[in-house]
């Protein structure tokens, strides 16, 4: 599948899976896989119907789907044997889709071993699909992302991590929300809406679309020890910033404050 029917494939299930639920979930579409980690019938629909087409197009590949895990763990533990295997976040965001937030996304990211290859994220609400491919850029609806110059010293950072909210890390600036989705916070860094990430979730299906866009438009995804992010790890916590300067900045101010433990 090339990059434009891999977005028509994420496009069409949220045309017919995804958004006619938004906003319509009956309270028996809506469960816990665990206390507080929601899942609803459009996320389970929806990752079915991407499975089966990617798996149709790649029949050797793994693919590796949030629900698909959730059921069976086994599947994730297999990824740093595998060449070829492809991520499947059906709505990424689902608190947000369940509370009728427009911050939601439907993602999909193929890998080459621990190599993040293409990304695609579809933000249906905002009618916005980000495109990825290693080495080649990153472009918002076909437009290219460029890489945004960021100031050292008014720095902006944001978090998924509500006790952290608030807290200087290092001397960097208090850390505010981040749009708690990473299919919506990735591309906001991308496009300059704050400077830098810090996430303590490491799963790939999250991290693994949104770590190519940034990266293809100039951004850094790494760790706190300065590696750079492995889709294969769960290491924590995750730092994704808007350029090389900012990452190693957060990189030391992590070094040198214990208020951050993933």
């Amino acid at each position: 599948m090339d990059n434009d029917a891999v977005l028509e494939l994420l496009q069409e299930v949220a045309a017919t899976i995804v958004t006619p639920r938004f906003r319509s979930l009956r309270a028996d579409q809506i469960m816990e896989k665990n206390p507080g980690d929601l899942v609803t019938v459009a996320d389970r629909e929806a990752e079915v119907e991407i499975t089966r087409r990617l798996q149709a197009a790649y029949p050797d590949a793994l693919i590796v789907g949030e629900e698909a895990v959730s059921a069976d763990p086994s599947i994730l533990q297999r990824v740093s044997g595998v060449d070829h295997w492809f991520t499947v976040d059906p709505i990424d965001g689902t608190k947000n889709f369940v509370h009728g937030s427009p911050d939601h996304a439907l993602m999909v990211a193929e890998m080459r071993g621990s190599s993040v290859m293409r990304a695609f994220i579809w933000q249906p609400e905002h009618q916005a699909a980000y495109v990825a491919e290693r080495d080649a850029g990153a472009t918002r609806n076909g437009v290219a992302l460029p890489s945004i110059p960021r100031s050292p010293d008014d720095l902006h950072g944001r978090t998924s991590r509500r006790a952290m909210l608030g807290k200087r890390i290092g001397g960097l600036p208090a850390l505010d929300l981040s749009w708690v989705c990473c299919g919506v916070d990735y591309p906001h860094i991308a496009e300059g809406d704050a400077d830098f990430l810090l996430y303590g979730g490491s799963m790939p299906w999250d991290h693994a679309p949104g770590s190519l866009v940034l990266t293809e438009a100039g951004g850094v995804v790494g760790y706190a020890d300065g590696s750079a992010y492995d889709p294969t790890s769960l290491q924590t916590p995750i730092i994704a910033a808007g350029d090389r300067a900012t990452y190693e900045r957060v990189c030391s101010a992590l070094a040198d404050d214990t208020a951050w433990t993933a």
